[in-house]
């Protein structure tokens, strides 16, 4: 039995060929094929990454980190502790530790970004996941109705076979039953 997608969109998904969007095409070809549509999209997304938007992922995995955080205040209290008690008179950067605010704020303002570039990396990851899922569950949910519509034509010809059965065996108990009426009565 020669399927198409045609015959597949009308027959599962109760639409014309034309209101499907290439990935429904795709999944219903893969469906007549019997072929899988699983594949590793952290390969694909890996490929496709430049090397900046690597740095970019480290800066964000380390700067999220609480090994950065414990770092950091570390950092700041001995800072502190360096500048207003150790040095007191030379201080490096005497109280308000205006140098100090300045390092932050520029490890904020270049951080921020590329922690944004990274999110928004991740929600294009998570875009072409969400697509991904979508496609193998249609998959998985067009394999289930084909396996449903194979046991119901299997049930349908053991009913036709039993009814035939059937008919074969009445029609032998008539024969018989005219047999047994047509012998004299002993």
């Amino acid at each position: 039995m020669n399927k198409t997608v045609e015959d597949l969109a009308n027959r599962w998904l109760k639409r014309k060929p034309d209101g499907l969007s290439a990935l429904e095409s795709r999944v219903l070809q893969s469906a007549i094929d019997r072929t899988t549509v699983t594949r590793d999209t952290n390969k694909a997304v890996a490929f496709h990454q430049t090397y900046g938007d690597r740095i970019a992922d480290t800066i964000a995995r380390v700067g999220g980190s609480w090994s950065f955080i414990l770092g950091f205040i570390a950092f700041l209290i001995l800072w502190t502790f360096g500048n207003a008690w150790l040095l007191m008179r030379d201080a490096f950067d005497p109280y308000p530790f205006i140098f100090l605010n300045l390092v932050l704020s520029m490890i904020a303002a270049l951080q921020a970004p590329v922690i944004m570039m990274s999110q928004n990396r991740q929600t294009e990851r998570d875009r072409i996941d969400a697509a991904h899922d979508y496609e193998v569950n249609l998959k998985a949910e067009i394999e289930i109705m084909a396996l449903h519509e194979k046991l119901d034509e299997l049930r349908h010809s053991e009913i036709i076979g039993m009814r035939h059965e059937i008919l074969r065996m009445a029609e032998q108990i008539r024969r018989i039953d005219e047999k047994l009426s047509a012998r004299p009565a002993s």
